[in-house]
């Protein structure tokens, strides 16, 4: 056949250690049809500050795959919440072979068509807390290409026709395609006058969706006349491949006929007719490949030496799952954002009859529906039972109910089909089934009565069980729980759900409590981070005595929101907030910024130019204020208005110094007693705050950060000295002059202006 390849590549994104779904990256890919090959490239490379990261370390990348829908991974081993379903992927680990690039490939023979999900993590991390822009970040950047090698004008066989085939010598197989529709129990795939070399060399082969594999269901020819393939339980709406292959090493060419037969399970007497009206009544695609279609209102193809009728012989009538019955729709009702309800017609309460199932379909569309959690909960009306012991079995499954003829079989899996089981009897009443990542398409759940004996269960006789069915797509698990918050996450147009768990809280949705905080470890964190700023009253006090009353003011207001933020910014339940926490963050933010502003300029004793220290506060105000709206979590937000205090300070000690001709503070005992304790206890206190705090220890390393900020304030904040008396007007001396009047205690910078005595030193 003709082969044409597709390359479609995604942007390279930063990954993140894992800690929950929220925090992977998910890449999307859409396979077509008729896909032979998948070759994903997956590039990964590191980036230190805008080069190439070559001293990063190397950290190992976990990518999943999966179809349909995004995988539903558990890295950390946790525990998923009752009555979830975990649907099985695959999954890769990259390990590095250059120092800052790597390249994995991940091949997939004959995928399914449709949607494909690439997520990708690094492992979990320590939950080191790092100050943005301290230093510069190693990134790991992920980037997949897909390369996909698809065959084209497949040849398509209807149901009931023969097609010729001579398969010459340098050919080893022949592909084909059929439309299977709803309500179709079985299909038969027949292999008619084969003739070869060595009798019929060849191998049947027939797959759903994407061509057939070696481990594909699979009947030799040579072993097995007539050679037939059946597939029951087929999946409704989809195409099914069918591979005939010669055996290797068999010379000459080898001619045959192969046909397909359907059987609608409506009428399980009669095999569909050999032509439709139309390809709508057959609910077929109007596309059919190579051997043409059928629009509309089109007559049947005519007939060709190499497609000739043939008569269709009665299926065999005794192959379980040969008969279906009447599928009831639901209707669906769209409320939010992966909030659908499916509501049945005349129910919720549904009645189980004793003779045959009840088969309802819940409709997922494509996409859209793929990133939430489908849910479904039967509750048993007990009263309905009549005293009898009655278990009614729901199985629910993808693209095709499960009706099996067998009525005492109470499995929902064959030897190509897989469901999911759930049960309810007068003992347990209530059964629950949760599947997150739903597959897209059709589900079915198909519910029957059976009644419990000594020899198992048997078929119930005049009971009509009653029950309550509700069927809804969620976004979260229960909505992830006290302990967890419901992301709705995006990744280019595909929108996903995901929790993300607090107060030591892991898993699916928020209830592995292996790890968790307990109430009185909330209690104890929360009370540390509130009652450690208490630790600022001393400060307030000094600034009150010093007659710093700016200054209190801002030191009560850092203390009272760094108080309430911290009260609501607990992970647990131990919370209390009295504003929104966008404001209590960003107030808590702005008194920090402005204590350490206003602590520097009051150090720099500019208090004589009045009009300049106004100046300089207000300045401060506002431009503290526009850098937190901007980022708050920058590190220039603390060291940028920091420095340029400083400076000012610097400016004004270096003038007086140059003045006064000597060092300023002049008094050994303010440097020995005041300014370098304060200078240390608050280095002390930004190394802990940028280079120790992690997660784990968050609560009590910043807790001491509170004390030692507070503390140094105390140290720092200098004295300032009382209004001098006034002694009456000085005489002056006749003729030209100036007179200069120093203040000992102010230059002095002593810490109680009790101390000295008020002496002014006036010179001419």
């Amino acid at each position: 056949g003709l082969f044409v390849t597709d390359y479609f590549t995604r942007t390279p994104r930063k990954l993140s250690p894992f800690r929950s779904f929220a925090s992977i990256e998910l890449f999307h890919f859409h396979i077509p049809e008729d896909t032979v090959i998948a070759v994903w490239n997956l590039i990964t490379f590191k980036e230190q500050g805008g080069t190439f990261g070559d001293q990063c370390p190397d950290r190992s990348i976990t990518v999943y795959f999966r179809s349909g829908a995004p995988s539903v991974i558990n890295p950390l081993h946790t525990h998923f919440p009752r009555d979830t379903a975990v649907p099985g992927s695959f999954a890769l680990t990259l390990t590095w072979t250059l120092p800052n690039r790597t390249t994995g490939v991940f091949n997939v023979t004959s995928p399914l068509p449709g949607d494909w999900f690439l997520a990708a993590h690094l492992p979990k991390d320590e939950g080191k807390i790092s100050v943005k822009g301290l230093y510069e970040e190693c990134q790991y950047l992920f980037q997949p290409q897909l390369i996909v090698q698809r065959l084209v004008n497949i040849a398509v066989l209807y149901p009931g026709h023969v097609t010729e085939q001579s398969m010459a010598p340098h050919n080893r197989s022949c592909l084909y395609k059929v439309f299977v529709p709803s309500y179709t129990s079985r299909v038969l795939v027949e292999v008619l006058r084969c003739r070869g070399a060595e009798g019929c060399p060849l191998w049947l082969r027939v797959r759903a969706k994407a061509p057939p594999l070696h481990n594909s269901t699979t009947l030799d020819c040579r072993e097995h006349t007539p050679c037939q393939l059946a597939q029951d339980l087929p999946f409704w709406q989809h195409w099914y491949y069918v591979l005939v292959e010669k055996h290797p090493g068999v010379p000459g060419t080898v001619s045959f006929q192969v046909t397909v037969q359907l059987t609608d399970c409506s009428r399980p007497s009669l095999a569909r007719p050999p032509f439709l009206p139309s390809s709508a009544s057959m609910n077929m695609p109007h596309s059919f490949g190579s051997a043409g279609g059928l629009a509309l209102g089109d007559s049947p193809p005519p007939t060709s030496p190499n497609d000739t009728k043939h008569p269709v012989p009665n299926p065999v009538t005794s192959h379980a799952g040969e008969r279906c019955w009447p599928v009831r729709p639901t209707l669906r009702n769209e409320l939010d954002t992966f909030s659908v309800h499916f509501y049945i017609f005349f129910g919720p309460n549904v009645s189980v009859p004793p003779d045959r199932p009840a088969v309802f379909v819940i409709n997922l569309l494509p996409v859209l529906d793929s990133g939430g959690v489908l849910n479904l909960e039967l509750r048993l009306n007990v009263s309905s039972l009549c005293g009898e012991n009655v278990t009614v079995f729901g199985c629910l499954n993808h693209e095709v109910p499960l009706t099996s003829g067998d009525n005492t079989s109470v499995t929902c899996e064959t030897e190509s089909l897989a469901g999911f089981l759930l049960s309810v009897n007068a003992t347990a009443s209530l059964s629950r089934l949760r599947i997150p990542y739903p597959q897209t398409g059709s589900w079915y759940l198909s519910l029957r009565s059976l009644c419990a004996t000594e020899h198992g269960f048997e078929p119930c006789t005049n009971v009509t069980a009653e029950v309550y069915l509700r069927a809804y797509l969620s976004p979260c698990i229960n909505d992830c729980g006290i302990y967890g918050q419901c992301k709705l996450l995006r990744t280019n147009n595909y929108l996903y759900a995901a929790c993300e768990c607090k107060a030591g809280w892991n898993g699916w949705g928020c209830t592995d409590n292996a790890e968790a905080f307990s109430y009185g470890f909330q209690l104890l964190s929360t009370l540390l981070l509130c009652l450690s700023n208490v630790m600022f009253v001393p400060p307030v006090a000094i600034a009150v005595r010093s007659h710093y009353l700016l200054e209190a003011a801002v030191y009560i207001f850092t203390m009272f929101f760094s108080t309430f933020y911290h009260a609501c910014d607990q992970p647990g339940i131990v919370v209390f907030c009295i504003m929104e926490y966008d404001v209590l963050q960003f107030c808590d933010f702005l008194g920090s910024l402005m204590s350490v502003w206003v602590t520097v300029i009051a150090m720099a004793r500019l208090q004589p130019i009045v009009k300049q220290a106004s100046v300089l506060y207000l300045l401060g105000a506002m431009l503290l204020s526009m850098a937190l709206q901007m980022d708050r979590h920058g590190l220039w937000n603390l060291l940028g208005p920091s420095l340029f205090a400083l400076g000012i300070m610097a400016v004004a000690w270096t003038a007086r110094t140059i003045r006064r001709r000597h060092c300023y503070p002049p008094t050994w005992k303010r440097w020995a007693f005041y300014l370098c304790p304060g200078a240390l206890i608050a280095a002390a206190a930004v190394l802990l705050y940028a280079f120790v705090e992690t997660e784990e220890n968050y609560f009590y390393i910043h807790s001491i950060w509170h004390l030692l900020i507070a503390g140094s304030v105390g140290f720092l904040l200098p004295p300032r000295a009382k209004p001098s008396r006034r002694l009456g007007p000085l005489p002056r001396r006749k003729g030209c002059g100036y007179q200069l009047c120093v203040n000992e205690q102010e230059e002095l910078g002593l810490v109680d202006p009790a101390v000295a005595s008020i002496n002014s030193i006036c010179t001419s």
